[in-house]
């Protein structure tokens, strides 16, 4: 059944009190409108725009009503849609100490005083008993949330729900369900009145503070669950319904209540938790929003069906008379009329019994496809074999390997553990190739030369063959002999010997820092790979280098050599090298960076200052003003 949209009700109950401001909340004659005046406070000046007189229009006052009145007005209707198979919702909301709990639950003491909620069950069990098929199913629940934690009030009785299970709420198509509450059959009034008294009520959590010797420390919500069946010929329709009857706890003003240590606790999560419900209202009044965050707090996820979802909803606003909480008052009203832009679609919960046993069908359907899935899976995990692979099985899974590398085929065969291993282990062994084959090429051709022996490196920048910065520029036969550097290995396994290109490598200088150094694939950055098997370079060629380094080594090396230092330069030494070379030009930008930076917040305190001297002219301006403004006033006075 389509659902069509209504509107969330929104109803006032005023508390009764011998102080009641009557100059300043004022009731219009329909019962549906009420307004707020207030005086002009003398404290913020003559030139005040705060306003002081509101507005609010709702579905309806209650001034001084009769608890059976509040009832008629407010909750008679949405039971009867209930028992229809309409889901409703009723819900107080206002400051602490201005009645909620009254108007929802009500006193024991007088039968009149009851409340919404004993009313509710009365008229649920009346219904039924004068219903024409009897298969009519009440059940209730008692949900508690304390310092945003769900807490169940029924779960010291017996029940046939799921007590034991962690509370929490859950989301199912159906809509919003707390799992692990416990829920409770009743068959008479008398049931559900014990449970809602003797078991819910005694153990609800109660404060005393400032404004209200029993204030209610946490949220309630009281659900009647209805199921009802009906026979037409040979189908059973099945109508399902909820009422959701919820006591908020008061809001409070810390400042009005005095509340100290747990109270304090107490207070803090209560109004962090309203503000998280005011928020969700305005969201869902915004016909823009795309997104409500129904889950910020418990309270606001629980509600989330009786807050725009398949539910009819009534807001009940409990405001207090007395001039002092006259802000409380204007807050309530504002909620109020919030909550009367919220849209709801309430549809009929109605299922048939043709209905019910095509669902079981596509259900044990479903379930019938997977055990087939996995009966096929069983069979063909049968066909294979974990034994060990055979020669020609390995051969074959190398075959496919090299296949896949080459692109040749763009997938492996793969039907047990035992061949995922082995293809793993061609992968390995294709890897280990290629690094022997790496490192091999680069021993014929590379001389590992390490940046850190001065006196090699010094030879060979003599000679021409590196630059100042490590790089090779020595050509032969025009073109590079070629550099590289790589990160040097962590740890050496043992030493290798170097290649030795010529007799010569045997002499002392080059030679001794040639033949006792590690030759790696991997060398560090301090280490310069000459290439010396370059195609275009012959032997001779390399031979006749070798000379040249060796002869330019035999000489006796200069003064300025000799002083040369055995190790690296300090790093503030190095700096300012860098400066000088390299980091010219970075300097350079620095420093014109630097100067431009100055010139600007040079400007920017010229600026400032100007700033302040008009804001100056303009206080002085605003000054004479209010002093000429204040002269007019006593002039026509």
């Amino acid at each position: 059944m389509a659902a069509a949209e209504k509107r969330v009700h929104s109803f006032v109950r005023v508390k009764p009190t011998a102080d009641f401001a009557q100059d300043m909340i004022k009731f219009g004659p329909d019962n549906k409108s009420i307004d707020i005046y207030l005086k002009k406070d003398a404290k913020q000046g003559i030139v005040n725009n705060r306003p002081t007189n509101w507005s609010f229009r709702l579905d309806g006052v209650l001034h001084n009503t009769s608890q059976e009145l509040a009832y008629e007005t407010v909750a008679q209707k949405l039971v009867s849609e209930a028992l229809s198979g309409y889901n409703g919702t009723i819900m107080c909301y206002g400051q602490t100490g201005a009645g909620k709990t009254y108007t929802m639950t009500g006193t024991t003491a007088e039968y009149q005083h009851r409340g919404i909620i004993p009313r509710a069950i009365q008229q649920v069990f009346k219904a039924t008993a004068h219903s024409v098929d009897p298969a009519v199913t009440v059940r209730i629940s008692y949900l508690e949330i304390y310092n945003e934690t769900l807490v169940d009030l029924l779960s010291t009785m017996r029940s046939g729900g799921t007590s034991n299970l962690p509370m929490a709420v859950v989301d199912c198509p159906q809509g919003v369900y707390v799992r692990g509450l416990s829920v409770h059959s009743v068959s008479h009034e008398e049931d559900a009145l014990n449970l809602l008294f003797e078991a819910g009520e005694t153990n609800r959590a109660i404060a005393e503070h400032a404004l209200n010797k029993n204030s209610s420390r946490s949220h309630c919500i009281f659900t009647i669950y209805l199921e009802s069946r009906f026979r037409l010929f040979s189908d059973v329709k099945c109508v399902n319904s909820k009422i959701n009857l919820i006591d908020l706890a008061g809001s409070e003003r810390l400042s009005k209540t005095g509340s100290e240590g747990q109270v304090l606790k107490e207070a803090t999560y209560i109004n962090k938790s309203l503000s998280f419900l005011e928020q969700i209202v305005m969201a869902l009044a915004d016909p823009k929003r795309d997104h409500i965050p129904f889950r910020q707090s418990k309270l606001t996820h629980v509600l989330k069906d009786s807050l725009g979802g398949n539910c009819n909803t009534i807001l009940v606003a409990n405001i207090c008379g007395d001039a002092v909480h006259v802000e409380e008052t204007l807050s309530s009203l504002r909620f109020a009329t919030r909550m009367k832009r919220v849209t709801m679609e309430p549809v009929l919960n109605e299922t048939s019994t043709q209905e019910g046993t095509m669902k079981a069908l596509e259900k044990e359907i479903s379930l019938l496809k997977q055990e087939l899935a996995v009966c096929d899976s069983l069979v063909n995990r049968s066909l294979v074999s974990y034994d060990p692979l055979t020669n020609i099985q390995i051969t074959e899974i190398k075959s496919q390997v090299h296949k896949y590398l080459k692109g040749a085929i763009d997938e492996i065969d793969i039907v047990n553990v035992r061949q995922v291993q082995e293809v793993f282990k061609q992968f390995k062994q294709i890897v280990r190739q290629q690094e022997r084959e790496a490192e091999a090429r680069l021993r014929s051709e590379c001389i590992l030369i390490d940046k850190n022996d001065f006196a090699t490196v010094a030879a060979l920048q003599k000679m021409g063959v590196v630059d100042a910065d490590g790089h090779l520029v020595w050509k032969e036969d025009g073109r590079d002999l070629g550099t590289r550097t790589a990160p040097f290995p962590s740890r050496l396994g043992g030493k290798k010997k170097s290649r030795k290109s010529n007799e010569q490598l045997k002499k002392e200088g080059i030679r001794s820092s040639l033949s006792g150094r590690d030759l790696d694939v991997s060398p560090s950055k301090s280490q310069v790979i000459i290439s010396t098997g370059h195609p275009d370079v012959t032997e001779e060629a390399r031979n006749q280098d070798m000379s040249d380094i060796d002869a330019e080594l035999s000489k006796p090396p200069p003064v300025e050599d000799s002083q040369r230092p055995s190790s690296p330069p300090s790093k503030p030494a190095a700096f300012e090298q860098f400066k000088e070379e390299g980091g010219r030009e970075i300097s350079r930008i620095f420093k014109e960076n630097k100067s431009i930076l100055h010139d600007r917040k040079k400007r920017s305190s010229t600026i400032a200052q100007r700033i302040n001297f008009l804001k100056r002219e303009m206080e002085s301006v605003q000054k004479a003003l209010e002093a000429q403004k204040l002269e007019r006033w006593q002039q026509g006075k």
